[in-house]
């Protein structure tokens, strides 16, 4: 019941709730995470005041920046970084890091963050320094101008490359997933365009450019088409003719907008990491 009132929250933490005596049935605490409800029962939910509560802290912590004016903040952000604080990474993220870099951040929603990466997930990455700057980027996405380029290793040889237009949303049954799901049960559209770069016997280099910016979008995607990323270990399977590695391969390579303040075009560019450059040494050169 509480994981269909609350789809923004995974059951674990539902459930972590009901044991702390956080939900309350008819006035009562319940303990009980599997139990029944009977209908007509009325519903009490108090969210724990914990760390997550607890505004961030600086961090200092090392930034890649590839570009920084007055205005924005664009950002190489390493594989392994955490982008928002959230369940078991309050502190040690990029948010914590940008409070430390810029002084006056936290006056901006989000410390300036208008899109984000997944954790494993390296490359560029754009923060919008001022309030002004942020409302402009988030036009600009909403609007599609935004240019986001990746760079990808796909499980199998690929026959076709072209686009991907399913809809996201949350999967239906496990919560910290996203799966295709139609419109109407509240998916979100969502396109991806796929090109092939080079092929090997069981594993496919594809470039990914992004029209919307949905949760894990390229690695859905990539999955639906029976062809999810190398490393995944959310939405692929285990093969053993794929070659070994710790995460996703997955790499946001460039990355163009205009600039909020001048209106001037702007692009740039970063070379994949030492892990996926050495991976895809190995398919080349065995």
């Amino acid at each position: 019941m509480l994981a269909e009132l609350l789809p923004q929250h995974s059951r674990n933490r539902l459930q972590g709730w009901v044991r702390d005596a956080c939900v309350l049935v008819d006035g009562k605490p319940e303990t009980e995470p599997k139990r029944k409800m009977m209908g007509g029962e009325r519903l009490l939910v108090s969210e724990p005041t914990d760390i997550r509560n607890q505004p961030e802290l600086p961090e200092d912590i090392p930034l890649d920046v590839v570009f920084e004016d007055e205005t924005l903040l664009v950002i190489n952000k390493p594989a392994g970084l955490v982008v928002h604080p959230g369940s078991g990474n309050w502190s040690g993220t990029l948010m914590n890091a940008l409070l430390h870099h810029v002084p006056g951040i936290e006056a901006v929603p989000r410390a300036g963050i208008v899109h984000r990466l997944d954790k494993d997930t390296s490359g560029l990455l754009v923060v919008a320094k001022t309030l002004e700057a942020q409302t402009d980027l988030v036009r600009q996405l909403q609007a599609r101008t935004v240019r986001r380029i990746y760079l990808a290793l796909a499980a199998g040889a690929m026959k076709h490359e072209g686009t991907v237009n399913e809809p996201i949303g949350r999967h239906p049954s496990q919560r910290i997933k996203m799966a295709i799901v139609p419109e109407n049960r509240g998916g979100k559209p969502a396109i991806t365009n796929i090109r092939i770069l080079e092929l090997f016997p069981y594993t496919t280099f594809v470039e990914c450019s992004l029209e919307t910016g949905r949760t894990h979008q390229i690695r859905v995607h990539m999955a639906a088409i029976h062809h999810p990323l190398v490393g995944d270990q959310v939405y692929g399977k285990h093969n053993p003719k794929l070659p070994e590695f710790p995460r996703q391969a997955l790499h946001a390579t460039r990355l163009g907008l205009v600039h909020p303040l001048t209106g001037l075009k702007m692009q740039w560019e970063v070379p994949m990491p030492e892990d996926m450059r050495e991976l895809l040494d190995s398919l080349r050169y065995g």
